[in-house]
């Protein structure tokens, strides 16, 4: 990649932040479900939520779209490019910037520490594909998690508003779980077994595959979470007695 494509890609990745930002905006013009207008302090959740949903919903279509329209990529994981591809690496950064800032500049840092975590590693690792132009086809596998974000976040909006329809929540709850198995579980468990298996390791597929293994080890936790909370409430510690207006958890 030259210098004039990598600055395009800067602009590209400035403008979706410029982008969520606005969305941010528009969010905050939106009616709010009365159980969060009740906790002030959810209000930030609520917003910050609804953003994400767009994300998830945007970025998880063109994930499948550009896999669709491309399948030829799946054949060289390493070097294969698409412009679609590129152009949703790029999207996403952005929106993990946005999300980034909008967690610190709101001093929720302390109670969403593992979203920033979770953040500084997409954008590293994205950011090194956008340079490099190598596993551009690996982010775009890695990006079909936000097909299972869709029903994960609306989960969590479900549950914010009180939503008086718990067969709503119920069958939410399952897609959720067979979409994280499709959509989170798969991709992860197959790029993981490829990377250890086919890249070597060191420089920049020493520093994805570092990537990869911690984020296993979040995905497994967070998975573990989930099961707690939706199909074994009697194992779930939670949050019981504790205030957490304002907060956001990847599974909650």
């Amino acid at each position: 990649m030259g210098p004039g494509w990598r600055a395009a890609s800067a602009a590209l990745v400035a403008g979706s932040v410029a982008i969520f930002g606005a969305l941010r905006r528009a969010a905050l013009a939106l009616p709010q479900p009365a159980a969060v207008r009740s906790r002030p302090g959810r209000a930030w959740r609520w917003w910050n939520l609804l953003v994400s949903f767009v994300h998830s919903v945007l970025a998880g279509l063109w994930a499948l779209f550009s896999l669709w329209h491309s399948p030829e990529l799946l054949s060289d994981i390493q070097d294969g490019y698409s412009v679609s591809g590129h152009l949703l690496v790029c999207f996403s950064s952005g929106y993990f910037i946005h999300d980034s800032l909008d967690i610190i500049f709101n001093h929720q840092s302390r109670s969403s520490w593992e979203y920033l975590v979770h953040h500084a590693m997409a954008i590293s690792a994205f950011v090194s594909l956008i340079i490099t132009g190598r596993f551009l086809v690996a982010a775009v596998l890695l990006l079909l998690v936000e097909v299972s974000n869709i029903f994960l976040t609306f989960r969590m909006l479900l549950k914010m508003s009180n939503v008086p329809s718990p067969a709503l929540y119920k069958a939410n709850k399952y897609v959720n779980l067979v979409m994280y198995f499709i959509f989170r579980l798969a991709p992860q468990v197959y790029l993981t077994s490829y990377f250890l298996r086919y890249v070597e390791i060191q420089g920049q597929g020493a520093f994805l595959t570092a990537n990869l293994l911690l984020l296993d080890a979040m995905i497994l936790m967070y998975f573990s979470r989930l099961l707690r909370s939706d199909f074994c409430p009697s194992l779930h510690k939670g949050s019981a007695g504790r205030d957490v207006d304002g907060e956001k958890f990847l599974i909650d």
